[in-house]
């Protein structure tokens, strides 16, 4: 590599980087460092420290063991209003898309009939998804819906529609404003691989309850964040009586 006074690992930083925008997919694996040694004819710490800066700057992740591989898109997402995942992903530049695993009606477990303040024996529309973002998978969801609207949901199109827009465009119920409770946990073997991640990932865990007109509960959902991906934010006043 020559014809420039960049320094060499510059040199291969520029040509990954151009790499990573035309030929890999986030989620693939980049060529080793003995493929990166023989294609540019460079030293082993000038391929390390180039790849090192790719990870500072966040277009590459490393697995130990594994290798390198290109990053999942990172999400920002504002908590100042509820929005839904499709509105989030458009919102960062991403296409949105679903991949469905489960559509079928069962007993509601316990958090979901207390969410939903449904009586005991009462049973829920049961929906798993994968959510991808540009291809990659970013969140898996398990959505518990109140009988009456999970039994028309379920026969809406769950593939390219959002159970928000189903409910608000196509079954007439508003959603005025939600509850959310995340917490950290690490990735259990059918969250990780719905989200096609080791088991014991770190995964940003949300239970969200989305409630209707006249304070009426309707959807209740678990859903599961690659931790890498997203970063919510949020803008707090400081309450008068605080010192």
């Amino acid at each position: 590599m020559t014809g420039t006074r960049a320094p060499l690992y510059a040199q291969v930083e520029d040509a990954l980087v151009a790499r990573l925008r035309t030929d890999l997919r986030p989620g693939d694996r980049m060529p080793s460092e003995d493929e990166l040694i023989s294609e540019f004819g460079v030293s082993r710490i000038t391929v390390r420290r180039a790849v090192q800066n790719l990870v500072a700057r966040g277009l590459v992740v490393t697995r130990p063991g594994r290798g390198s591989y290109a990053a999942v898109p990172r999400i920002t997402q504002p908590l100042t209003e509820l929005t839904g995942f499709v509105e989030d992903m458009e919102a960062n530049g991403l296409a949105a898309t679903a991949r469905v695993l489960t559509v079928r009606e069962i007993p509601a477990p316990p958090d979901a009939r207390r969410a939903l303040e449904l009586p005991l024996g009462a049973v829920v529309t049961f929906i798993e998804r994968v959510r991808l973002a540009n291809g990659h998978p970013i969140s898996f969801d398990r959505t518990y819906l109140v009988p009456e609207l999970g039994r028309l949901v379920a026969q809406d199109d769950l593939e390219n529609e959002p159970v928000f827009a189903l409910l608000e465009e196509c079954h007439d119920t508003p959603l005025v404003e939600a509850t959310y409770a995340m917490n950290a946990v690490t990735a259990d073997a059918a969250v990780a691989a719905a989200l096609e991640t080791p088991e014991g990932s770190a995964v940003l865990r949300i239970e969200r309850t989305s409630y209707t007109n006249g304070d009426r509960p309707v959807d209740y959902e678990v859903l599961h964040y690659r931790g890498e991906t997203i970063t919510f934010t949020t803008r707090l006043p400081r309450g008068t009586g605080s010192r």
